[in-house]
């Protein structure tokens, strides 16, 4: 009887050590890729791409280590001290994805509202209460005009008519000065477009290499002060993530999905150069808006925001996504704007009009 107590227990022991073992390699898993995560936004994409994927996974890495921790914890595990200390380091990013406290300065004080949409080429119309395109698009510009903005970026609209955008525009923006600049396709144009109640002094475009993605340059006279918009759209991955699981399994359809994403995110930080370059020679204080297709955890936000303020993180409450698809987890539509500006309010209202939802904030120069 004893030797088979003997032998029970030391079952049951090696039980817990092997169950102790698996729940330390989970954690010390999870706990490396959060940190390569917190690396990605230091790493140049270019000469680092894989790491960006990590970026993209820092908040579903956030919360598996918190919820490892407190697993831990209330097993008084002493393997917490793993999770604990990969988040340690990630707390000092959290902030980029949500806002506990509400920063908002009174809605009384002056400042600039400005809205950045990407509207998805009015193709959301099956989520939302529009039933084709042209619904789609008047339900987007009824929006916009609800929210009074003195500055409108959009990307990614698209006109039936190529011959038509310039009269689309002074149709459903009287008042507006405007930039734009589309592309032909086979049904219609595409292409961004800024809208200004403010005078627009100079403007201008940069083409990006072998892509059809783009962006503006606006300057504006806001009251005798000059500054310049840009309105960006960066380099899209052109991939869904319904696609991405239908290739598992697939090793063809698999390789076509990681060049196409390895691709976009090499092609993306040669944009930020284009971009960056004209900020360093502009003499103006300068406001970058648009959608970035990047995470606050990536070299191009990194980079883009090393100058400026982030109005989310600025003024912002709560969860900032802007992506429908995951709409807590990616942010990657943004206006950034000048270090002395002040940003007095941030919203991302849940407009089910396109792929994005909008970003509409108000800042004082």
């Amino acid at each position: 009887m004893a030797k088979r107590a003997r032998r029970k227990t030391s079952k049951k022991k090696a039980g817990i050590s092997f169950f102790g073992l698996t729940a330390r390699a989970l954690m010390t898993l999870a706990a490396g890729l959060l940190l390569l995560s917190c690396l990605s936004l230091f790493l140049d994409p270019v000469h680092f791409w894989f790491f960006t994927i990590f970026g993209l996974l820092f908040m579903p890495l956030f919360v598996l280590n918190l919820a490892l921790l407190i697993w831990a914890v209330m097993r008084k595990s002493k393997a917490a001290v793993i999770p604990f200390l990969a988040i340690l380091p990630s707390l000092f990013f959290i902030g980029k994805f949500y806002q506990w406290s509400d920063n908002r300065k009174d809605s009384d004080t002056d400042g600039i509202t400005m809205v950045s949409y990407n509207v998805g080429r009015f193709v959301q119309y099956g989520a939302g209460t529009a039933k084709d395109r042209t619904s789609c698009a008047d339900s987007v510009v009824s929006f916009i005009k609800s929210c009074d903005a003195d500055i409108i970026c959009l990307q990614e609209v698209q006109i039936a008519n190529a011959n038509q955008v310039k009269k689309w525009i002074n149709d459903n923006f009287k008042g507006y000065n405007s930039e734009y600049y589309v592309m032909l396709a086979g049904n219609g144009a595409f292409g961004n477009i800024t809208l200004s109640r403010f005078p627009i002094t100079d403007k201008g475009k940069f083409d990006f290499e072998n892509s059809t993605n783009l962006a503006l340059y606006t300057d504006i006279d806001v009251k005798g002060k000059k500054v310049r918009i840009y309105n960006c759209h960066l380099q899209s991955y052109g991939l869904s993530a319904s696609r991405i699981l239908t290739s598992m399994g697939r090793n063809e359809e698999l390789q076509k999905a990681q060049d196409k994403m390895r691709t976009s995110i090499i092609r993306r930080p040669k944009q930020v150069d284009q971009v960056l370059r004209d900020i360093r020679e502009c003499p103006l204080e300068t406001i970058v808006a648009g959608d970035f297709n990047d995470t606050p955890m990536s070299h191009t936000y990194y980079m883009l925001n090393k100058d400026h303020k982030d109005t989310f993180t600025q003024a912002g409450k709560g969860f900032g996504g802007t992506f429908v698809n995951f709409r807590h987890l990616l942010r990657i539509d943004y206006v950034l704007i000048p270090k002395d500006a002040e940003a007095l309010s941030y919203e991302v209202p849940r407009v089910r009009c396109s792929d994005h939802f909008p970003v509409v904030t108000k800042f004082a120069l």
